[in-house]
């Protein structure tokens, strides 16, 4: 065999092991972080009991996005107050739940009631699970429930809690650990949790302690930009560029608010970023160095509606459904809004995009189908009638939604 011919073999067992995998969930919003999946023929209508493959009972509320690799759906819970914080693995073919670890905490530990413990999602490469707990740890497990590694990173206390999910790249694992007066950006070995590097964060208190809470619940993602990988954060105040194996900062953006609830969306080349609690949101050119405040920065809205839920850009325009429930359509390169529609009640979920078409669920249950189009049209609105916090998860034909009772598999009936 010719060099050449066994280089192109040894591409094509690649992309065929990648295309076994592409099937999986297993991350908050997916493989690549930004909510975009590659299927097809995913159901667009359900109900409580249309199209409901299963549904299992949970122990109790919580607002972290189940993931699936292979026949395994991971899920992160708290039981008892926050006292017992829980990793479940079920049976993706019937919801049989195959193996739980407990961890304990007793130390007290600050939330808010809207936001209980737990509330991070899990992350997997195959291989191994990694949840973070909160001020009661982080912990790998293998995935048949084993416990591989576990690390105190100590307490952190903010009054809303803590929610950013752990993140998968390479063999490092990336952890937004804070809010609160102790913050850092962290990244660890995913075969040992042994520290690789740490950026600390300022943190705690604005103005001297004047109850002007600042935070960051984002989850960094990933930028390619040629042959350069930047680590992107958002984090009160500023964007950041990190170098993913190092830690050293690259790059830095002015302009967002003191609390950044969403992630940090990419797309077309253009990295959009949004504060909460109606603060601003703004866009930045992807490939700069240094301060790219000025240089960089495409634009900026001072106040934007409140938003928790990250959006999703495809075929130059940015979705994304707002607090209040109203779905949203924006150029990120100018900031223009084509449309804006409301949608459903309020929502704190992150859409997923599939097949040109937009999935997200609102807080009274119902799932909503729309078209990731530069007109608004409505699919399908499809009510389940149990709160729901959580975004949803796809694999293989089939969604998975948590609310706030359950967790459900939503599938269409074989015909």
């Amino acid at each position: 065999m010719s060099r050449s011919s066994l280089v192109w073999l040894i591409g094509a067992v690649l992309l065929s092991a990648a295309d076994a995998r592409a099937d999986d969930w297993p991350a908050w919003r997916g493989a690549t972080g930004l909510g975009v999946s590659a299927e097809t023929d995913l159901p667009v209508r359900w109900s409580a009991t249309e199209n409901v493959k299963w549904k299992v009972a949970l122990p109790g509320p919580g607002n972290s996005t189940p993931i699936v690799w292979g026949r395994r759906v991971f899920l992160t819970q708290a039981v008892d107050d926050g006292k017992r914080r829980t990793t479940m693995c079920f049976d993706r073919r019937d919801g049989n739940e195959l193996w739980i670890q407990t961890v304990k905490h007793d130390a007290e530990e600050r939330t808010h009631r809207d936001n209980p413990y737990c509330s991070a999602s899990p992350v997997t490469d195959g291989e191994r699970v990694i949840v973070s707990h909160g001020s009661a740890g982080v912990f790998c497990y293998d995935l048949d429930g084993t416990e591989l590694w576990r690390r105190d990173l100590g307490a952190f206390q903010h009054i809303w809690g803590n929610a950013a999910s752990p993140m998968l790249r390479g063999e490092l694992c990336y952890l937004n650990c804070g809010p609160g007066p102790r913050t850092f950006l962290l990244a660890v070995n995913k075969r040992t949790g042994k520290t690789v590097w740490q950026v600390d964060i300022p943190g705690g208190l604005e103005d001297g302690g004047n109850e002007k809470w600042i935070g960051s619940w984002s989850v960094p993602v990933v930028v390619q930009t040629g042959d350069r990988t930047d680590l992107v954060m958002s984090f009160p105040h500023t964007l950041l560029g990190y170098d993913p194996a190092t830690g050293d900062e690259r790059w830095r953006c002015g302009g967002l608010g003191r609390l950044v609830y969403t992630s940090p969306v990419v797309g077309d080349g253009v990295i959009v970023a949004a504060s909460g609690y109606m603060g601003p949101s703004m866009a930045v050119r992807v490939g700069g160095r240094g301060d790219v405040t000025e240089s960089h920065r495409l634009w900026r809205t001072d106040r934007a509606p409140q938003r928790i839920g990250s959006g999703v850009v495809t075929g130059g325009h940015l979705y994304l459904v707002n607090e209040p429930g109203v779905a949203e359509c924006i150029e990120p390169k100018t900031g223009k809004t084509m449309w804006k529609e409301r949608l459903g009640k309020e929502c704190w979920s992150s859409p997923v995009l599939a097949d040109g078409k937009l999935y997200i669920v609102d807080q009274a249950g119902d799932g909503h189908v729309f078209r990731a189009a530069t007109t608004f049209e409505r699919i399908a609105t499809n009510p389940i009638g149990e709160r729901t916090r959580a975004s949803i998860a796809v694999s293989n034909g089939e969604l998975w939604i948590r609310t706030y009772e359950h967790l459900w598999c939503i599938a269409r009936k074989p015909v």
